[in-house]
């Protein structure tokens, strides 16, 4: 049980990864100990990590299940007092529990510093009405089941992140809207804590007509073919086509394409400036003409940067665009804020600082000094130098938001190498996720297309396959300490991101914390 520290039970749990792992194991090895009295066991990850409907051993009622990686006395309230609003509302629509004087809530703890029954002297009134027992576990409790149950146990340890991909999977919440919600609210609930930042991505940018990362290179591509002088009379028409069809057949790395595409137009001509130039262009003369001004999207995220009566939520802004859109918002939106592109002085106190850490190249650069010195991350030698330079301005600018904050990511694919190392460091310690993502869902109707590109596999496979994909990204997620929030098409964005930054969901929010 290394893993676990089964052979130092009083060790604390010091990463989100060995959190995920202890409640998998903990969970798991119920699951085995519940059935093998032929009890019914359910992951509810809504409200609890997992529920006994009718209980084992000697409890006759309800077992509700909650795991705890540390013994943070706020966790611990917070927790119970969800659980105990689950367990009410739940007696009062369904009566599920009705009739029930028996409820037990279990507390796991990976330490054998079990946090005081002190904790809960506010709740007692509570407790009686609903006749809840509350039991403190330890390693002590976990390893007897252990020896009663070693085989498995040793299978559950080997098989971790599986088990936690299946958890996920099969849990009895199974419509994952209704898992959002939670989530939701859960992210309202670390905002009102008054310290967050927004991290941007291409997806806040393509809201408002921007180019994606294929159309701009196809551009970049054409740009370069204008600029030499061998091949004869080609049209740019026919140029984006043969670009095009080489992509399709060749399909080389994002990176490396742009890595060819920036020497190629460095060494076509004798300017300096002939690659941002050529970004320039293409970033703002292949915006899609039905937008001519900002997105609902980007609305949205400024109204979130508004300074209120109570202070600023947003503290600081994180952007992998290059584009200046935001900043446009910015200004229509009246918010003081600061562009730092460059290692440069701090922003003063009542400034937003937007930092664009992959370089700045704005329509207009004459409004923006130095950027044209800006170095831009756009292809693989770009990633490569931020790589060996760990204490460059944009990894602790990036690191310092993701150490100290709470980070909302919109936009992103949460594949950027960078990103994933800098989460990955600055989880160390921590054994809770801090931050929440907002991704795009594959839904069953855009994977398996239609007409002739219909998959040819059984709706059922390709659901149980899309399900498995999704959980999975979850658990991965997860480990680096990030909350997935799905949607599914881009126009619901607006709108989740106003849900959690209404002002009245986030006072009952702070005054419940």
């Amino acid at each position: 049980m290394s893993t676990l520290n089964a052979s130092n039970p009083h060790g604390n749990a010091t990463s989100v990864a060995h959190a995920m792992n202890f409640e998998t194991f903990v969970v798991e090895l119920l699951r085995v100990h519940a059935t093998s009295q032929g009890k019914p066991f359910e992951i509810q990850p809504s409200a609890f990590d997992a529920v006994a409907p009718l209980g084992f051993d000697n409890f006759t009622g309800p077992v509700f299940i909650e795991c705890h990686a540390s013994t943070s006395q706020a966790r611990f309230r917070n927790r119970l007092q969800k659980a105990l609003s689950f367990i009410a509302l739940n007696a009062t629509k369904s009566g599920a529990y009705e009739g029930h004087r028996n409820l037990t809530f279990i507390n796991v703890f990976d330490s054998a510093l079990a946090p005081s029954l002190s904790y809960k002297n506010e709740l007692v009134s509570k407790l009686h009405e609903l006749g809840l027992t509350i039991l403190i576990w330890t390693w002590k409790e976990l390893n007897e089941l252990v020896s009663q149950h070693q085989l498995a146990a040793k299978g559950i340890e080997e098989n971790l992140l599986p088990l936690r991909v299946r958890q996920i999977s099969n849990s009895a919440d199974n419509d994952w809207t209704t898992t959002r919600t939670s989530r939701l609210s859960a992210l309202v609930e670390r905002i009102s804590i008054g310290r967050n930042t927004l991290f941007l991505g291409a997806g806040v940018s393509a809201s408002a007509g921007m180019p994606d990362w294929n159309s701009l290179l196809n551009a970049l591509f054409v740009a370069y073919l204008a600029n030499v002088e061998e091949g004869g009379d080609v049209t740019d028409d026919d140029k984006l086509k043969l670009v095009q069809r080489m992509n399709e057949l060749d399909a080389p790395s994002a990176l490396v394409s742009a890595r060819y595409v920036r020497k190629a137009l460095a060494e076509s001509k004798a300017s300096s400036n002939t690659f941002v130039e050529a970004i320039r262009k293409a970033l703002y003369g292949l915006r899609r003409g039905r937008h001519d001004g900002l997105s609902t999207l980007i609305e949205s995220l400024v109204a979130m940067c508004v300074p209120r009566r109570s202070g600023t939520l947003v503290k600081s802004v994180i952007t992998y665009n290059f584009d200046d859109l935001f900043e446009r918002g910015l200004n229509a939106g009246g918010v003081q804020h600061k562009c730092i592109y460059l290692a440069s002085e701090p922003p003063d106190i009542d400034d937003l600082p937007v930092y664009h850490v992959h370089g700045f190249v704005p329509q207009d650069a004459s409004t923006y000094a130095g950027v044209n010195e800006t170095p831009l991350v756009f292809s693989e030698e770009g990633y490569h130098h931020i790589y060996a330079e760990s204490y460059h301005w944009s990894n602790l600018a990036q690191l310092n938001a993701l150490q100290n904050s709470t980070c909302i990511m919109v936009g992103l694919s949460m594949s950027d190498p960078n990103l994933r190392r800098l989460l990955e460091i600055a989880q160390r310690g921590f054994t809770e996720s801090r931050h929440f993502a907002f991704l795009r869902r594959t839904s069953l109707g855009r994977f398996r297309g239609d007409g002739v590109n219909t998959l040819d596999v059984a709706e059922e496979k390709t659901t149980t396959f899309l399900k498995r994909h999704h959980a999975t990204t979850e658990a991965l997620m997860s480990e680096l300490g990030v909350t997935v929030i799905w949607f599914e098409e881009f126009d619901e964005l607006p709108a989740l991101l106003e849900s959690v930054f209404t002002p009245s969901r986030l006072s009952a929010a702070s005054a419940a914390y």
